[in-house]
Formats: structure tokens, C-alpha cells, sequence
């Protein structure tokens, strides 16, 4: 990411929703997504101007191009949750693992196999990549199993987020190959929704062109007609390979947000509103902690941990509110840390300290795209900052920071080390209390670790943290999947 140090810090409470389209945050939240998918930025937005073009030839209505497009937006909701099983069974990155698996034909049993082999255990020995491939060659039901966990993780989130069932469908279905070889159900043609498969070589083709040009993303497509791909869409966008000036969008990085944004379908934009925003950011803690298992309840931990210090402090209404979603989305840049790294159960080197480093600058780079969030985004970024300046990544202390970053100091420190970790079950109240404590006055403000000390001692803080073991099982709890009328939320 660019940028290395964060804007000035807005006030608690500042930058209220108005009338933000709800196209606008989630657009700009699929940066994130590409991150975690190991994808060039921007890949989930050309993918979605690909398949409204393609859904567009193919004569979907309205209603069915709204339901496309949300599904080509979050078509990659789910796919932190399959990011620890692949980086285990491969020992491999997985952001790096995914962008070159995905430019695969499996049904190249050759190619493939030489591809997988080619990564396992990238970095490591040779005896440890060949016992990394025998792992992946002795597990058949791999690539369905950890396809069926992102598809179905995605489209649960689409449901919870409030779109319609066409587009948690589309994204359900988008692995299935036109041949009946896709995964997870392997079904086949019009068996397939339309739009999952508009959505399938939109984000295909979006690969190729990303990685050698538009050339061999056709070229792709031909070879694919078929076999992955539906024949009509095919030729659909074959139908417009040489419209030069259509294409020049998907190069054009500066405008691309825009790009998307203006073709959302409907009479009117859906906004954003308070409650569409929390569903959001309770989304996105959920795919956050499904990255890995060692901070399965993080996110939300922190997040209400953080609003509990705030209302004991003197904190209400839209500043609870920002705290929370602050709390939220905190860890949203430990999307782009590989999962090796994560996961590790040794201790880390110098260079993967450096890379857990780099997570806060990822935090601020992703919600500064968001406008409902960028108010916050320097504080929830500045979490592991200290009031002595020794904290990383920007080393600022004091008065440089806010309320908001003093408060998730404590409680992201409070929440790591009282949660069960695989490896170590939480530690009691009392010994987390005198370990925070030594850092009272140099890493934490004083006031508001007294603040937290109360919380804990008293037992609220248990009271607050989750009891589920799933991080999206949260997300249904607190948020309980409805139908929501969408005509109701749009601009007026």
C-alpha cells in the first residue's frame, strides 16, 4: 500500500452517514477482499464491470442485474475462510497460492499437478515442499471442500447483509464449470444460475487480462467454452473484444470506483444507513476472523470490549457507534499477512515481525477508501501504537493519539490475552490485570485501563464477549438473518 502514515485524526463521533450509497462502502471494501485473495487491487471491481456488461448482453432485467451485481461485489466475501486450511496442507502463502491457482485449468490434470507442485512449500527445503505436495496429492476432496466453504461462507454473508437470494445464489454457484467438473455440487449448464456463470468468467477473465493482457484472457476464454464457461457468454464477450474504449476502463485505477459505482442498477442508489453499516462491519469482523483460527472472536470481542470502555468513560450515541465499527475493523489488514505467518505455531524472525508490522498500514490504506469509515480509520489503525511512541508501525505516542486509539489499545491487548488460543487457553482476569498494568502510564492511558480494570474485575467484559465458537455464527447472533425490504433504503 502507498501510503505509510496516517491523516490527522477526526473527532469521535465525526463524518455521520447521510446519504453514503451503499454501492460506495462496499465497493470500496472489496480492496480488502482482494487483498485476502492475493489478487491485484481492484480485481473484484473489473470483475464486476465485466459481468454487468455480460449480464447486460445477456438481457437481464433490472431487478436481475441488482442481484448481479452485489453478487459480483461480494463474490469474494467468503474467501478468508478457506485461507488457513490451504496455507497448512500447501506451506505455501496463501495470497500468493491463490493468485497462481487461479489461472489454472483443472481439468489439465497435468498442468495442475505440475502447478501444485510448483507450490508447496515455496520458500522451504526440499524434503519439506515434497511432504507438503504428498499432503495436498493424499486429500481428494481438497479443492471441493475448501471451494464449498468459501462459496457457502459468501453466501451467507450476502444473505445477512440483506440482498436478495439470487445473489447469495450466484455466489454459491460460482465454482460450477458449464461441463458439470466445477465444484462444490458439480452440476452442469442451465443447471448452473446465469448469473453465477457470468460471474465465473468475469473473474477469470479479469485474471488473465490482469496478469497478460487481453490477449490471452480471449484466448482463455475460447479454450474454455464449454468446458468451464457457458458457450453464450462466451461468445458474448468475445462480441465485444475490440470495443478499445470500454476496455481502457478496466486500466484506468484512479476512476475505477467510480466506474462501478455509477452502473449500479435501479430506479434510484440504495443508501447506506446506520443499520446497513453495522451489518457491514459486523460482516467484515467475520471475515476477518475467519482468517485464522488463533483469533476466531477478535474482532467482535474487541469491538464491544472497546464500547463498554467508551460508555464507562462518558460516551454515547454516534461516538459508541464509531467506536464500535472502529472495533470492528481494526484487524482488516491482517487480510493481506499470509496465513504462514498467522498461523505459525514457532517463534516468528525479524522479517515475519516486519510483515505482522505492516498490518495497521493496511488497515488505514482500506477504510480510507470507505467515506462512512475514513473518519476512523487513522485511529483504528494506530491500535498498536503506544503513549511513549515505542509502538509500530508509525511510532507516534501522546497527544497524536486519540480517544479511539487509547480505547482499542486496551482492549485489543485485554481481548489477546484473556481468549482461548489453540495453543494456550486465556489467562484469568487477575494476571491479565497485573501484566497490562505494568505498561499503565507508557503504553496505555491510565484512564482508561482504570476503566477497563472495572470492566473486567466486575465481570462485564465476560458478560460482553462472545459464547459461539464461529466467527459468522457471531455475526448471526448479533445481527439475526431477515429479509429486508431494499426499497426502503434507497435515495430518495
Amino acid at each position: 500500500m502507498p501510503r505509510l502514515t496516517p491523516k490527522p485524526s477526526a473527532a469521535i463521533g465525526a463524518g455521520r452517514v447521510g446519504t453514503v450509497r451503499l454501492a460506495d462502502v462496499i465497493a470500496a471494501l472489496t480492496y480488502a477482499l482482494d487483498l485476502t485473495e492475493g489478487q491485484r487491487p481492484g480485481h473484484t471491481l473489473r470483475s464486476t464491470l465485466l459481468a454487468m456488461r455480460l449480464g447486460e448482453a445477456a438481457g437481464l432485467g433490472r431487478a436481475e442485474l441488482e442481484a448481479l451485481y452485489y453478487a459480483a461485489l461480494l463474490k469474494d466475501s467468503g474467501c478468508s475462510s478457506n485461507a488457513a486450511r490451504m496455507s497448512a496442507l500447501f506451506g505455501s502463502p496463501d495470497q500468493e497460492l491463490k493468485r497462481n491457482m487461479r489461472l489454472v485449468d483443472w481439468h489439465d490434470r497435468w498442468t495442475l499437478a505440475m502447478r501444485t507442485a510448483r507450490s508447496c512449500g515455496v520458500g522451504l527445503n526440499p524434503v519439506h515442499r515434497i511432504r507438503h505436495f504428498l499432503m495436498v496429492a493424499q486429500t481428494p476432496t481438497l479443492t471441493r471442500d475448501i471451494i464449498q466453504t468459501r462459496c457457502e461462507r459468501g453466501a451467507q454473508i450476502a444473505q445477512v447483509l440483506g440482498f436478495p437470494a439470487a445473489t447469495s445464489e450466484a455466489i454459491l454457484y460460482v465454482d460450477e464449470h458449464w461441463c458439470g467438473l466445477g465444484h462444490p455440487f458439480g452440476i452442469a449448464g442451465e443447471e448452473i444460475p446465469l448469473m453465477s456463470r457470468i460471474i465465473l468468467l468475469a473473474q477469470t477473465v479479469e485474471a488473465f487480462w490482469s496478469e497478460q493482457g487481453t490477449k490471452a484472457a480471449m484466448e482463455m476464454a475460447r479454450k474454455r467454452r464449454g468446458t468451464w464457461f457457458d458457450p453464450t457468454m462466451v461468445d458474448h464477450l468475445l462480441a465485444f473484444r475490440r470495443d478499445a474504449a470500454w476496455w481502457s476502463q478496466l486500466a484506468d485505477s484512479e476512476r475505477l470506483g467510480e466506474s462501478v459505482v455509477a452502473l449500479e442498477p435501479g430506479s434510484a442508489p440504495l443508501v447506506a444507513t446506520d443499520e446497513r453499516l453495522d451489518r457491514i462491519a459486523f460482516a467484515f469482523a467475520a471475515v476477518i476472523d475467519a482468517k485464522t483460527p488463533f483469533t476466531a472472536r477478535h474482532s467482535t470481542n474487541v469491538a464491544r470490549y472497546a464500547v463498554g470502555i467508551a460508555g464507562a468513560l462518558g460516551v454515547d450515541g454516534a461516538g459508541s457507534r464509531d467506536m464500535l465499527r472502529a472495533g470492528l475493523l481494526h484487524d482488516i489488514g491482517k487480510l493481506g499477512v499470509s496465513n504462514r505467518i498467522l498461523d505459525k505455531p514457532d517463534k516468528l524472525t525479524d522479517d515475519e515481525f516486519a510483515e505482522i508490522r505492516k498490518h495497521p498500514a493496511w488497515t488505514l490504506e482500506i477504510l480510507d477508501h470507505v467515506s462512512a469509515f475514513r473518519h476512523f480509520a487513522p485511529d483504528a489503525a494506530r491500535h498498536h501504537e503506544r503513549l511513549d511512541g515505542r509502538g509500530y508501525p508509525w511510532r507516534v505516542g501522546g497527544e497524536q493519539l486519540s480517544f479511539t486509539a487509547r480505547v482499542l489499545a486496551v482492549a485489543d491487548v485485554y481481548e489477546a490475552l484473556t481468549a482461548n488460543r489453540p495453543y494456550r487457553d486465556g489467562l484469568p482476569v487477575a494476571t491479565v490485570v497485573d501484566i497490562m498494568a505494568r505498561d499503565r502510564g507508557t503504553a496505555f492511558d491510565p484512564q482508561v485501563f482504570e476503566a477497563a480494570v472495572g470492566l473486567a474485575e466486575t465481570g462485564i467484559f465476560a458478560s460482553l464477549a462472545t459464547v459461539t465458537e464461529d466467527g459468522f455464527e457471531q455475526l448471526q447472533e448479533v445481527i439475526p438473518v431477515q429479509s429486508i425490504d431494499s426499497r426502503s433504503h434507497r435515495v430518495a
